[in-house]
């Protein structure tokens, strides 16, 4: 019997594997019960060019508590403004194996929002 964790990083090693076909840059997105975390890494997957969490101070100051799409949506724009910030337009969409809804849904339609296109 496959666990829970085990299925989703499965599905997310499926994604990373065509994402890193394609050569693309990648936003990955990952979610606690208490936080939501979003990066932009190279094509080569290597680097980190942007980050965007509800651990960010200026993120903190807005909300008061981490794990809600409101701190996704807040986050999902932060990333779109800080990749437009050094260049960055098109990227492909990293769920980490998460069903898109909820709180993933709310931070890619934020991103998307604020011009960021995938």
């Amino acid at each position: 019997m496959v666990k829970k964790n085990q299925a989703r990083l499965r599905r997310a090693r499926q994604t990373r594997l065509k994402i890193a076909e394609l050569r693309v840059l990648r936003l990955s997105v990952h979610r606690t019960n208490l936080h939501i975390y979003a990066q932009i890494f190279s094509s080569c997957g290597s680097k980190v060019l942007a980050s965007a969490s509800t651990l960010d101070s200026e993120v903190r100051k807005n909300i008061a508590n981490g794990g809600n799409a409101k701190a996704a949506t807040v986050v999902g724009k932060l990333i779109a403004e800080r990749a437009k910030k050094i260049g960055v337009e098109h990227v492909a969409f990293d769920r980490g194996g998460f069903q898109y809804h909820g709180r993933i849904k709310a931070l890619a339609e934020a991103a998307r929002e604020a011009g960021l296109k995938f």
